[in-house]
């Protein structure tokens, strides 16, 4: 049961909260290692001194239970419901949360890294698609955003909390951080049990009534209102649409046609490939190690800059809430691979001279390659996958796409501290190649969403191939158009019963 006394603007505010919680959560969870590992401080000495094969391991393993918990939602999550899987992911945390906190040896340690992380790949599957599913088009793109930045909120917390322990002495300088995270996964627990599921999710799942209800709290009218009734029409005919074959079956991930399920499959998996191998997660996961390493900073101003570092990115991340809406998907996220690249590139120049001075400007564009990820690829892949699927596979794309975020991440963060190690500042050249690679691809096959209801949408792959829909949904533009084309639409929906006609008149 959930309370029905907020409505409107209200509801969509306590459900982004929710959300906003659960990457807040999210982003701690991505930067309390770094200040933990890599020193000779009291995890060190409890842990017997990891090696840097080791502390990548410790780090990235995590990774690996955020893939785990992504396929189970890929599984489950369509059956479970967005809510209750991020009451899931929230519940198997603060469970990893006790395991870690606990940890007397390796083996614990990393098993608590691993159902910690399996929580976390429910909330990211789950609740990004949560969120889009619950707001408006206008709106949709700086809610996700704002999810995002909420997620470096956490992640400045995380660095400056083990920058303030690690001047405490025994195992609460390490035990305090990583318990601290539960704080977080109990207030995510409660928030959930209070808002409603997603009235896509429950119209799909043939809780007509419960869904109209919803609807009517998210528009703050009542359920008889017209907005409300349309609103709902154009959620079942996107529905019958989507459900004119019959039951789900997974092959349908691979097909194409005007519906062009794996295409779409592709660019969700593809915007979360791209945001791993910019290098974020080096700096994210590794800023104190990277700035000691390869710079030859001592470790206490390694740690002091880390920090900064977040809080550059906590600050970039707010550029997305007023921009995401108004420019669109596609221009920020060639502007930042664009800026990335050409930090990392004037890096690896002035850290190959290997001067003190050098290491110091090197620095400072680790700084502004923060800003450059803060305002594109950063927010932009945990909204994208949610946005350019439909209700059908929507739950299963988001789960897809995180599968392949957190295996990257995995891959990204276990080789950077032995790439380091043997190639040094190196390491900065190979990302900044791959950053310039990520404009063309953009460019060529990432259509527009900006501005469009999540069924509106549809309309961007009526075109087929694999760059239809590109350049065109701008041309016959945007929103206008494509709701004009739903309304003609849901008059075929309420004039046809047969599914199956209703699918050969819309394709």
């Amino acid at each position: 049961m959930y309370l029905s006394s907020i409505r409107g603007k209200w509801l969509v505010f306590a459900i982004t909260a929710c959300c906003c919680q659960g990457f807040l959560l999210l982003g701690y969870d991505q930067g309390v290692m770094s200040g933990i590992i890599g020193a000779d401080n009291q995890f060190g000495q409890d842990f017997g001194h990891p090696d840097a094969t080791l502390q990548g391991t410790i780090v990235a393993i995590y990774d690996i239970g955020c893939a785990v918990g992504s396929l189970i939602v890929f599984i489950f999550g369509e059956r479970i419901g967005r809510k209750r899987m991020i009451m899931s992911g929230a519940t198997t945390m603060l469970i990893g949360t006790a395991i870690l906190t606990s940890s007397t040896t390796r083996a614990q340690l990393l098993v608590g890294r691993v159902v910690t992380g399996i929580g976390n790949g429910f909330n990211s599957s789950s609740i990004p698609v949560y969120q889009s599913e619950t707001c408006g088009g206008a709106i949709r793109g700086a809610l996700v955003c704002l999810n995002s930045t909420v997620t470096i909120i956490g992640l400045v917390i995380a660095y400056w909390l083990d920058y303030g322990m690690s001047f405490v002495e025994g195992p609460a300088q390490w035990r305090l951080p990583i318990g601290f995270q539960a704080f977080f996964a109990l207030c995510l627990l409660l928030q959930g049990m209070v808002l409603p599921d997603s009235p896509r999710w429950l119209i799909a799942h043939g809780r007509e009534t419960e869904g109209l209800h919803v609807l009517s709290l998210l528009e703050d009218k009542a359920m008889d209102d017209p907005q409300v009734i349309e609103k709902k029409k154009e959620i079942e005919f996107s529905l019958a649409q989507e459900s004119a074959g019959g039951p789900f079956r997974y092959r349908e991930l691979l097909q194409g046609g005007p519906l062009g399920n794996f295409r779409r499959i592709c660019l969700c998996v593809g915007v979360n490939v791209m945001q791993q191998f910019t290098g974020a997660n080096m700096i994210n996961y590794l800023a104190p190690i990277v700035y000691e390493t390869t710079m030859g900073l001592t470790r206490n101003l390694s740690l002091i800059l880390g920090g900064a570092t977040a809080c550059t990115y906590m600050v970039a991340s707010f550029i997305p809430l007023w921009t995401v809406d108004r420019f669109g998907r596609r221009p920020l996220l060639m502007i930042s691979a664009s800026g990335q690249a050409l930090c990392f590139a004037i890096a690896a120049i002035l850290l190959s001279t290997g001067s003190q001075s050098a290491a110091f400007g090197a620095t400072a564009m680790v700084f502004i390659f923060q800003i450059f990820l803060g305002i594109g690829y950063l927010p932009i892949p945990w909204l994208y996958p949610a946005e350019i699927t439909h209700t059908r596979i929507r739950a299963r794309g988001s789960a897809i796409s995180s599968f392949f975020n957190w295996m990257c991440v995995f891959a990204v963060v276990e080789m950077t501290p032995p790439a380091i190690d043997n190639i040094s500042w190196r390491v900065f050249i190979i990302f900044a190649i791959l950053n310039a690679l990520w404009v063309p691809l953009v460019y060529v096959f990432f259509p527009e969403t900006k501005g469009l209801e999540l069924e509106d949408i549809d309309h961007i792959f009526e075109k087929g191939g694999i760059t239809g829909g590109v350049w065109e949904a701008r041309k016959r533009g945007g929103v206008t158009v494509e709701r004009n084309r739903t309304r003609r639409d849901l008059e075929v929906l309420e004039n046809e019963k047969d599914q199956g006609a209703v699918y050969e008149k819309a394709v």
